[in-house]
C-alpha cells in the first residue's frame, strides 16, 4: 500500500496537473454534516458518496485520526482547514476536485512562476518529484542512487562491507537500535549506543532501509562496488493522537540474542507516575519483573535475589555508588539528560564485570548538534534546566543540565516539630561533550557530580557526593572493525556531623575512589558473526572512616580506620554466531584478576577458633603497593536462541559472575552512612552462577509481548553480620561479619503492550532468596546451619503499567504494585539473666511485615502542537499512593514504662498530589 500511494500520487499529480491546466475550475460543491467521533477513512467515505471529490492518502498517515465537526454548506477547503489546524497534516485540492492528503510534508497544486522551460515544455520526472517533496527541512531524493565503494564496470561478484553512523536531522544526535537491513536476500544489522553500523551485502544495487523508534522509515538505494562508507541521516516521526510504533524493535524479544534484557527509553520513563511529580529512571525499572526494592523511599535495587551493592549501576561508562537524592525519593539521574537506559539480569555480556546480580548502563544524550535549544520543569519540590546546542555546528556538540530542590520550605509547613525541625536539599549537575575529529575519530567527555545535606530533627548533618567524569575516544578502524578507549573517574564520599554542643562536636567522613581504563574492540566478519573482546583496569581506593573533633572545645579522640587499595584487571572475550536463521549461540570469557594492596596491617587469628579480638595472634605490615592478597579465576558467558516460529522463540543462557568489592550495612536501603569493603585475606570475594531459561511470543503482528524466564542462582562468600555487628569504625570487621552462602530462583512473567492509545505492561513475579551461615563454630552459625530468607525476600510482586492518550493532548497514566511483605526478626519473649531483663529474639528473618500494595495515577496535559512556537509546554498532574495506605516499612519497639511496645514505621500515610510544568524551547 506504501509504495503504491508513493507512486500513485506523483502520477496522478502531474498528469493531472499538465492536462487540465487550462480548463475551468468545477464549481465546488458545499458540505453538510455531523461527523462525530468518526475515523478518518470513514469521513472519506461519507464525502465521496456525496460528493464528486476523491481522497489520496498513505493509510497509514491518517489510522488514528478522528474526525470531530459539524459543516453547514461549508466549502471543502474551509472543511480541511478546521480539521487539521493545528497539526502537521498538508492537503492539497486540484482543479478535478481530487484532494491529497500529506504528513509533514507541504503540497500544491499550482505550478510555479517558470516550472515550465522553453514555453510550454512538459516537466521531467525529477524535477515533479523535487517539487512534491518541498519543505521546510532539508530532504533526500527517495530515488536517488549512492555508489559505494570503487565504482568498477562491470561489477565484481562477491561481498563488501558499507558502513557509518545514523543520525537524528534535526539534532545531529546518533540514533541508537536503529534497524538497518535489506529484504531480498533477507540481512540486517542494528546500530550500537554511537549510532554506528555495519554491514556485509552482496555486491550490486539495493535498497537499504532503516527503521528505528520514533523515527521516520527512511530508504537508500545503493550500487555496492566495494567496501565503502555512508552516513545517513533521519527524521523524527510526529504521529497526531497515537502512540509512537515501535518498529524497528518489534520483534528483538524474539530475534534477539539477549535474554533478561530490558531497554527503557525516555518516552516510558516520563509516562510513568512518581511520588513527587518528575520522571524517575529507577522508579521505572523497579516495575520490571525480577526487580524489587525493600520498601518506599528506596532506589536500591534488588535484581533476581541480588543485594543492592550487587548492581554495576554506569553512567557513561562511570560508576555511580550512590543512586538516590532526599531520602530516596528522587534517583541521581536528570530525566532530560537520558537518553535511554538497558537492564542486563542475565546472559550479561562479557564486556561487564565487577558485580553478581545486573548492570544497569544508563546514556545520556549527545545534545544538538544544529542549534540551541534548552528544556526544563518546575514542580513543587525541585526544578531543573537543560542546554544543549552545538559548540561548531555538525562537529561539536554539549548539553548541560542541573537540578535542585527547595524542600525546606514544606518541611517547615509540616506542624510535626519532627518534621519542621528537619532540613533537606540537593543538587545535580550534568555535562556532556561531543566533537567529531573527522569521520573516524570522536570524543566524548562526561561529567557528574551530585550533592545532598539533611538533618532530621536534631542537629546532626548528614552529607555525601557523588562525583563521576569519563573522557572516550572512539576510533573506526575500518568498516568491519572499531575501538573504545575509555578513562573513567568514580568518586563517593560523605560526610556526618554535630557542633550543637561543643564538647561533643565532631566529623565523621568516609569517602571510595574509583579509577578505571579500558579499551574495547568490535569486530563484524560477517552479518551472521559479531567479535568484541577488550582489557580493562581498575583501581580502587577507601578512606573506611575518619572520626575528628569539630572545633577547638571538643573532646572528642580521634579514630581513623587505615585506608584499603585494591586493583583489579581484566580481560574478555565474547562473539556471537547465527548458526542458521533460527539458532543462535553467544559465548563469552572474562578472566578478572584482583590484588589487594599495601600499605596495610593485616590481623592474624588462632587457626580452628572464631575470628575474634581475643584471637588475635599476630599482626603482619606491608608497605605502599605491596601486593596482600590475589584473588583471580574465569567468568564464563553463554546464551541461544532458537527461533519455534517467525513470532516465537526460546533462549537460555549462564554466566558467571565475581564481585571484589562489598558493601557494609546494617540497613536493607542505601544509606548515606553505608561503609564499602575491598576483598582481603579475610574476606573473600563473592561469585555467583545463574542459570536462566525463557520462552518468548509476540501476537497480533508483533503488537502484544509475553514472555516467560525462569532462573536459579548460586551465590558463594556473601556477608552478613553476627547479632550486635559494629560496622562503622571497625578496625578488624572480619570478627563482626560470616560467609553465606545464597540461593535465588524465580519466575517471571511478562505481557506487554507496546503501542497505541493503550499502551503498557503487566508483570508478575514469583521469587526466593535464601542465605545459610554455617560455619566451623557456633559464633559463626546462623539458624543452625539451616537457610532462611534474606533480608529483601519478597516471594510474590505483581505490577501494572497503564497509559491511555485520550487525543494529542491529554494522556492518563495508572500504575499499581502489590509485593509480600519483607522479613523481619522480632522480639519473641523475655528473660531475666544476672538479674537484667533480657530479650530473647525469633529466627533470622522468622517473620514478615505486613504485604504492600499502592496505586498512583497520574495525568499529563500538553500544549498545542504548533510547530512555530517560543516555547513548548505541558503539566504534569499526579497522585502518589492513590489510597492512601499506610504501607509498613518497618517495625520497631520501644521501652515504655516496663513495657515494650511495637510501632510500625510508613514513609507516605496518605496520598501524595504534585503538580509539575515542563518546557522545551
Amino acid at each position: 500500500m506504501v509504495q503504491l500511494y508513493r507512486t500513485l500520487i506523483p502520477f496522478l499529480f502531474v498528469i493531472g496537473l499538465i492536462t487540465t491546466v487550462k480548463a475551468q475550475q468545477p464549481t465546488e460543491k458545499p458540505i453538510t454534516g455531523n461527523f462525530a467521533n468518526l475515523r478518518f477513512e470513514q469521513f472519506v467515505r461519507q464525502i465521496e458518496s456525496s460528493t464528486p471529490y476523491r481522497f489520496f492518502y498513505n493509510p497509514s498517515d491518517v489510522d488514528s485520526l478522528l474526525v470531530n465537526l459539524q459543516a453547514d454548506q461549508q466549502p471543502i477547503r474551509s472543511v480541511l482547514r478546521q480539521l487539521f489546524e493545528g497539526t502537521r497534516y498538508f492537503y492539497a485540492v486540484d482543479r478535478q476536485q481530487r484532494i491529497y492528503i500529506t504528513f509533514d510534508q507541504p503540497i500544491h497544486t499550482d505550478l510555479p512562476v517558470g516550472y515550465f522551460r522553453g514555453g510550454g515544455t512538459a516537466p521531467t520526472d525529477s524535477t515533479a518529484n523535487a517539487y512534491l517533496t518541498l519543505g521546510k527541512a532539508k530532504r533526500v531524493e527517495p530515488d536517488k542512487v549512492y555508489d559505494i565503494g570503487r565504482r568498477t564496470n562491470p561489477i565484481r561478484p562477491g561481498r563488501s562491507t558499507i558502513a557509518g553512523s545514523i543520525r537524528n536531522v534535526a539534532s545531529g544526535e546518533p540514533v541508537v537500535g536503529a534497524a538497518v537491513y535489506i529484504e531480498n536476500p533477507r540481512m540486517g544489522t542494528v546500530t550500537d549506543q554511537f549510532g554506528y553500523y555495519s554491514i556485509t551485502l552482496p555486491r550490486g544495487r539495493h535498497d537499504l532501509k532503516l527503521r528505528s523508534i520514533g523515527m521516520k522509515d527512511a530508504r537508500r538505494r545503493i550500487i555496492l562496488y566495494s567496501d565503502g562508507k555512508l552516513d545517513i541521516e533521519m527524521e523524527d516521526d510526529v504521529i497526531a493522537l497515537k502512540e509512537v510504533v515501535i518498529e524497528a524493535e518489534k520483534d528483538v524479544n524474539i530475534s534477539g540474542m539477549q535474554m533478561g534484557q530490558q531497554r527503557v527509553d525516555i518516552k516510558t520513563i516520563k509516562q510513568v507516575p512518581t511520588a513527587l511529580g518528575e520522571a524517575d529512571l529507577l522508579r521505572v525499572i523497579l516495575t520490571l519483573p525480577g526487580v524489587k526494592s525493600v520498601g518506599e523511599s528506596s532506589t536500591g535495587l534488588n535484581v533476581r535475589g541480588g543485594a543492592t551493592d550487587q548492581n554495576l549501576i554506569l553512567y557513561n561508562d562511570a560508576m555511580i555508588y550512590n543512586t538516590s537524592h532526599l531520602f530516596g525519593f528522587f534517583s541521581a539521574f536528570n530525566p532530560d539528560i537520558i537518553k535511554s537506559a538497558e537492564l542486563y539480569k542475565s546472559g550479561i555480556p562479557s564486556r561487564f564485570g565487577g558485580r553478581l546480580s545486573s548492570v544497569l548502563e544508563v546514556q545520556t544524550r549527545d545534545g544538538n548538534k544544529k542549534k540551541l535549544v534548552g528544556s526544563g520543569g518546575i514542580g513543587l519540590l525541585t526544578s531543573r534546566l537543560t542546554l544543549e546546542g552545538p559548540i561548531l555546528k555538525d562537529k561539536t556538540s554539549f548539553i548541560i543540565g542541573g537540578r535542585s530542590t527547595y524542600s525546606d520550605w514544606l518541611l517547615r509547613q509540616l506542624p510535626n516539630t519532627a518534621f519542621n525541625n528537619s532540613r533537606a536539599s540537593f543538587y545535580d549537575l550534568n555535562l556532556h561533550v561531543t566533537h567529531d575529529f573527522n569521520e573516524r575519530n570522536t570524543l566524548y567527555v562526561t561529567g557528574y557530580l551530585s550533592s545532598d545535606s539533611f538533618r532530621l530533627n536534631s542537629d546532626t548533618t548528614y552529607q555525601y557526593q557523588n562525583q563521576a567524569a569519563t573522557l572516550k575516544w572512539k576510533h573506526i578502524i575500518n568498516n568491519k572493525l572499531y575501538s573504545v578507549f575509555t578513562g573513567s573517574y568514580s568518586g563517593y564520599k560523605y560526610n556526618v556531623y554535630s557542633e550543637k554542643n561543643p564538647v561533643n562536636a565532631y566529623n565523621l567522613n568516609f569517602g571510595i575512589n574509583q579509577s578505571q581504563l579500558k579499551a574495547d574492540f568490535n569486530y563484524f566478519p560477517s552479518n551472521q558473526h559479531s567479535l568484541d573482546f577488550g582489557i580493562s583496569s581498575t583501581l580502587y581506593k577507601l578512606s573506611p572512616g575518619n572520626f575528628q573533633p569539630r572545633g577547638s572545645e571538643s573532646l572528642i579522640l580521634p579514630d581513623v580506620v587505615a585506608n584499603e587499595q585494591g586493583i583489579e584487571n581484566a580481560i574478555y572475550v565474547g562473539d556471537k554466531f547465527d548458526i542458521t536463521p533460527k539458532l543462535s549461540i553467544s559465548g563469552g570469557l572474562r578472566y578478572s584478576a584482583y590484588t589487594y594492596l599495601g600499605p596495610r596491617s593485616v590481623f592474624q587469628y588462632a587457626p580452628g577458633l572464631a575470628k575474634t579480638v581475643n584471637t588475635i595472634i599476630d599482626t603482619v605490615s606491608y608497605s605502599n603497593n605491596q601486593p596482600i592478597k590475589t584473588y583471580h579465576g574465569p567468568e564464563y558467558r553463554f546464551s541461544l536462541r532458537y527461533a519455534l516460529t517467525s513470532t516465537s522463540s526460546i533462549k537460555a543462557s549462564f554466566n558467571r559472575m565475581r564481585q571484589y568489592i562489598q558493601m557494609l550495612s546494617n540497613t536493607t536501603v542505601i544509606a548515606p552512612t553505608d561503609i564499602w569493603k575491598l576483598s582481603d585475606p579475610h574476606i573473600k570475594p563473592q561469585i555467583g552462577d545463574q542459570y536462566s531459561l525463557g520462552f518468548y511470543r509476540n501476537n497480533r503482528t508483533n503488537t502484544i509481548e509475553t514472555s516467560v524466564e525462569v532462573y536459579y542462582k548460586t551465590m558463594q562468600n556473601l556477608l552478613d553480620y553476627r547479632s550486635g555487628a559494629v560496622l562503622l569504625l571497625n578496625h578488624h570487621i572480619e570478627t563482626d561479619v560470616v560467609n553465606a552462602q545464597g540461593m535465588a530462583y524465580g519466575v517471571e512473567f511478562l505481557v506487554k503492550k507496546a503501542t497505541g492509545k493503550l499502551n503498557g505492561w503487566l508483570s508478575y513475579t514469583y521469587a526466593r532468596t535464601l542465605l545459610r551461615t554455617n560455619g566451623p563454630t557456633s559464633a559463626e552459625t546462623i539458624n543452625q546451619g539451616s537457610y532462611y530468607p534474606s533480608n529483601y525476600d519478597k516471594p510474590h510482586d505483581v505490577t501494572m503499567i497503564g497509559n491511555y492518550r485520550i487525543n494529542r493532548r491529554f494522556s492518563l497514566s495508572l500504575n499499581f504494585t502489590y509485593s509480600t511483605g519483607r522479613p523481619i526478626t522480632l522480639p519473641v519473649s523475655k528473660f531475666t539473666l544476672d538479674g537484667a531483663q533480657r530479650i530473647l529474639y525469633s529466627e533470622r528473618n522468622q517473620y514478615r511485615v505486613p504485604d504492600y500494595y499502592r496505586a498512583d495515577f497520574a495525568m499529563n496535559i500538553e500544549g498545542n502542537h504548533k510547530v512555530r512556537k517560543l516555547a513548548h509546554s505541558s503539566w504534569t498532574i499526579s497522585v502518589y499512593n492513590l489510597t492512601g495506605r499506610r504501607n509498613v516499612y518497618s517495625v520497631y519497639f520501644k521501652s515504655e514504662n516496663g513495657v515494650i511496645n511495637g510501632y510500625r514505621l510508613s514513609i507516605f500515610g496518605q496520598p501524595i498530589p504534585s503538580i509539575t510544568y515542563n518546557f522545551r524551547f
